[in-house]
């Protein structure tokens, strides 16, 4: 069971929203409180993971069955006995937590947890199931890792002037376009499974072209945030590097996106380490 909590929780995707929580608290929050910064931390580097993939390795389960890359670091297939024990071990994981950063918070933290819990719920589970309504998808997938970010703002209480909304927009973008890519890999696996996705309903070749545009977005919004966060827009040249080679990609060979798909989870660490020491540098220019 224990290893079937880790698998579910992707381990290798807890920095993707762990991270942009601490990065926004640190940088905004006047004094750091260490008990704030701990629990947020711990709270969406593992129960919220395990609940933004828990929950959709539940409900997905007939999808993930016809899909070859599902069963590794990739994504679980959860055999049926295991998931209600994974749906309990959601609730149990994560209401303490959400009760510690609501004690912690204000009115403003408060709404934007509540929209990124409500995001992780929606995105997979039956009767919502936004990960089946094209576009909204990948908004919602984006706010996964967004929300995290704005919620380190708002419990630091600091107003966001125009570079951090900038930069976010930024990051919004970054994260539709690497949902948008990611569908195109499952396109026949997703089609098979009747899951209408982005890629599904625009096609493998209009979404990777889409997916680079978002990139291409994110790195422009990023250019005008001014000095030094302006050098944050080379960040989004490995990813266009990434989607280039798929832009004449067919429906019948979206698979082949995988390898891109690979080449993405390795470039975000690259990426994540760029963003950390501008940040660091942007903080000490003041």
């Amino acid at each position: 069971m224990l290893r079937q909590l880790l698998v579910a929780s992707r381990p290798l995707s807890w920095v993707n929203t762990a991270y942009p929580f601490a990065l926004a608290y640190l940088l905004l929050a006047q004094p750091v409180h260490a008990g704030v910064l701990v629990v947020g931390v711990v709270y969406f580097l593992v129960p919220y993971n395990l609940a933004m993939y828990g929950i959709n390795d539940v409900f997905d389960y007939e999808s993930d069955l016809r899909n070859p890359r599902k069963g590794g670091v990739e994504g679980a297939v959860l055999d049926p006995r295991y998931h209600r024990p994974i749906l309990v071990a959601v609730v149990v994981t994560n209401v303490p937590f959400l009760i510690a950063l609501v004690a912690f918070g204000g009115p403003v933290s408060w709404l934007v947890l509540a929209v990124s819990v409500v995001a992780v719920v929606a995105y997979s589970v039956a009767g919502l199931r936004f990960k089946e309504r094209p576009v909204l998808d990948s908004v919602t997938s984006s706010t996964h890792f967004v929300s995290p970010a704005v919620y380190g703002a708002a419990l630091a209480g600091s107003a966001l002037d125009a570079r951090a909304v900038l930069l976010l927009a930024a990051f919004f973008c970054w994260g539709m376009a690497s949902h948008a890519f990611g569908a195109v890999q499952d396109v026949p696996a997703d089609r098979a499974g009747g899951i209408a996705s982005i890629a599904t309903v625009f096609g493998a070749r209009p979404t990777v072209r889409l997916a680079g545009a978002l990139y291409l977005a994110a790195g422009v919004l990023a250019l005008i945030s001014g000095w030094p966060t302006a050098l944050a827009a080379l960040v989004a040249l490995p990813y266009l590097a990434m989607v280039a080679p798929y832009l004449r990609i067919t429906d019948a060979g979206a698979e082949r996106a995988n390898g891109g798909w690979r080449r993405f989870l390795a470039i975000n660490y690259v990426a994540g380490f760029a963003v950390t020491l501008l940040a660091i540098g942007a903080a000490i220019a003041g």
